[in-house]
């Protein structure tokens, strides 16, 4: 089998799944495809490059809003999908929000929200866009931190759906925060 970069980036998930992001470095991706670390930097330069990289499938992932649907909907959906990318992987919201962080990856997910608000007439997009990509990804993180010293015994774990119910809360508050921004016309 040749080594491309997408058999990297699938290694790199399969290792990111596995173990987390703190055992996955360029040495264990080359182990796992039987090559040479050196072999690796002819597609993928470094580690954040890798990095990014994984951000990419996960945000790639997303499934798309219904576009017919009014942007508090379309917002709210928008929103669950991410989380639900994120959370599909493990450490997936902590690799997503470091390369989103640096300005690394090609994949920039507010910028689908940012369009429909504009498209809704909607004002500040770029602040609201970025307000609900901060929100789910700050809550992911804090989720899977949670489960894996859950799975730790460091601190009790708290049922899924309860993580869930703070989730659609907040999304629920900033949707109709930026609806009364709008009604106000601010």
């Amino acid at each position: 089998m040749a080594l491309t970069r997408e058999a990297i980036i699938e290694a790199g998930l399969n290792i990111l799944d596995t173990y987390g992001l703190g055992d996955l470095s360029m040495r264990r991706v080359a182990d796992v495809l039987g090559v040479q670390a050196g072999a690796l930097y002819y597609h993928v330069p470094n580690k954040q490059s890798l990095l990014a990289a994984l951000s990419d499938e996960i945000v790639r992932s997303v499934l798309p809003p219904s576009p017919d649907a009014e942007v508090d909907l379309w917002l709210t959906e928008w929103a669950s999908g991410l989380r639900d990318a994120l959370m599909s992987r493990r450490d997936g919201a902590e690799v997503v929000a470091s390369s989103l962080a640096v300005g690394l990856g090609t994949q920039q997910p507010a910028r689908q929200a940012e369009e429909r608000l504009s498209a809704a007439s909607m004002p500040h997009p770029e602040a609201i866009a970025a307000t609900l990509l901060h929100f789910v990804l700050g809550h992911a993180v804090e989720e899977q931190t949670r489960g894996q010293m859950a799975e730790l015994g460091i601190v009790e774990g708290g049922a899924p759906e309860e993580g869930a119910q703070r989730f659609s809360l907040g999304v629920k508050i900033i949707v109709r925060g930026a609806q009364t921004l709008a009604k106000e016309g601010c």
